[in-house]
């Protein structure tokens, strides 16, 4: 990836480093990883869409950087918890069989386990040597007719906050846009409700959590065409062009998707949280604004009147809770 490139993805307009008297992002200084490096932020920002196969193009090492470590759980494919590298050792270097290993990689991930996907994530070894992954990925996607999505982050292009921008970019270059959802299931069709398809981007479904807000929103009518990432399908990502609105819950990590998807698309988006009752009740609030649906407006503040009760009443004294 080039300097100016990276350079861009620092200075994010959305950002609120941008309002400030210094725009853009702090940049990296040489030798800091500050808490992870490019590698580590992009794979953990995408590692959770479950039924892709998650190839690390480098040494053994970078493999074990991030492989599970967020916690993020799957309602169905396990795939995404399974370490798959080229294991590129110094022989291969030498000998510059990188991309020779990346390409058979692939074809054994493929034959293995019947991903709907394959994503590469680039790493400093083959990065420095000039390994052209891309090109491998290309050749790939040609020669097995699957979807194979290079992920350009090697670890000294910056920290893992870079690493997060950079695997929105690989989602939006390459996924984003190239599929269309399936029709509105027959259970979420209910008279007298118009249901309404957003994402929520940054959404990590960490030990499950986001399982417990789901509820309400099927209850509101809200069918979820994505989470970047929690619990994510690879056609779920491809789909994401066609939500209302989006909600950035984790605004660090890809806030530069939500704000193409609006330049590109014309989805507005917000920043939202689920932690805690105020919170969530401001990200329901704030949708049903998004939508511009009063039927939804009054639902809303049904629903987030009667859980508020709920809850208050179960931590009062002599409470349930």
């Amino acid at each position: 990836m080039q300097a100016k490139q990276l350079a861009a993805l620092l200075d994010e307009p959305a950002c609120s480093h941008n309002s400030k008297a210094k725009s853009g992002c702090t940049p990296p200084k040489p030798g800091a990883s500050d808490g992870g490096c490019a590698f580590d932020g992009a794979q953990i920002a995408l590692l959770p869409i479950a039924d892709v196969a998650h190839i690390v193009h480098g040494s053994i090492a970078c493999a074990g950087s991030s492989w599970d470590n967020r916690g993020t759980r799957s309602s169905g494919p396990t795939l995404y918890r399974i370490g798959m590298t080229t294991d590129l050792t110094e022989q291969d270097v030498i000998m510059g069989q990188g991309e020779k290993r990346l390409f058979h990689s692939i074809a054994q991930a493929i034959r293995d386990y019947s991903p709907a996907a394959v994503f590469v994530y680039n790493t400093c070894v083959p990065a420095l040597i000039g390994d052209d992954f891309e090109a491998v990925c290309r050749a790939a996607t040609t020669h097995f007719s699957l979807p194979v999505i290079p992920v350009d982050s090697a670890g000294f292009y910056g920290t893992k906050n870079l690493g997060n921008r950079l695997a929105g970019e690989a989602m939006f270059k390459h996924v984003i846009g190239t599929a269309e959802p399936e029709p509105v299931a027959a259970e979420l069709q209910r008279p007298g409700i118009q249901v309404h398809d957003i994402n929520l981007i940054g959404e990590y479904n960490i030990a499950g959590e986001f399982w417990q807000v789901l509820p309400l929103l099927d209850e509101l009518g809200l069918r979820i065409l994505c989470t970047l990432s929690g619990d994510a399908r690879f056609h779920q990502v491809q789909t994401m062009h066609r939500a209302e609105a989006n909600m950035v819950v984790c605004a660090k990590a890809l806030l530069n998707v939500a704000r193409k998807m609006q330049e590109h698309y014309g989805i507005p988006w917000f920043e939202g949280s689920f932690y805690g009752v105020e919170d969530t009740s401001d990200a329901l609030r704030s949708l049903a604004r998004l939508l511009q649906d009063p039927d939804l407006t009054q639902r809303t503040e049904q629903l987030i009147a009667r859980e508020e009760a709920r809850i208050h009443t179960l931590l009062a004294p002599g409470g349930r809770g």
